[in-house]
Parts: C-alpha cells; structure tokens; sequence
C-alpha cells in the first residue's frame, strides 16, 4: 500500500489505496470507514506522509465521504495500463 519517492519529502513513503466499492446492500453500516481507518493506521505506521484514494466515481455523496476521511481524492482518468 505505500509508495517511496526518492525525490520528494525526504523520500518518505505516500498510501496508495484504489478502488473502495461497498455493494448497495451494505452501505451506511460502516465498513468502507472501518477498511479506510485500516489503510490509515497502516499509513501511520509506515510513516507515509499523504494517502491519495484513486476512485473512478464521480458521484458527490462518494467523494464527500472519501474527503471526510481525510483522504485526498483523485479521479481516475486516462489511464495507461503497460
């Protein structure tokens, strides 16, 4: 889950987390909360300096909820797989 950058930050490591999906039937029960309080107990103690959550969604009650975690959200698009 964590990245290293050599050239930024002192080469401290970044979390990378993509694609949190919680099915319809589960919604509001508090899993996607409790998997990213996970992620981020992971990110702390892997000193990470950022966590950048890579979503496809583009639905504003998703992206609210990523950024009332504290996490800084990030839209896929374009991507190139290699």
């Amino acid at each position: 889950m964590c990245d290293y950058s050599e050239s930024y930050k002192g080469g401290r490591p970044y979390a990378f987390v993509e694609n949190v999906v919680t099915h319809a039937d589960y919604r509001k029960m508090g899993y996607a909360t409790s998997c990213l309080d996970l992620a981020k107990q992971i990110a702390r103690e892997n000193n990470c300096y950022k966590m950048i959550l890579l979503t496809g969604s583009k639905e504003e009650s998703i992206l609210n909820f990523i950024e009332r975690q504290g996490i800084i959200v990030r839209i896929k698009r374009h991507l190139f797989r290699g």
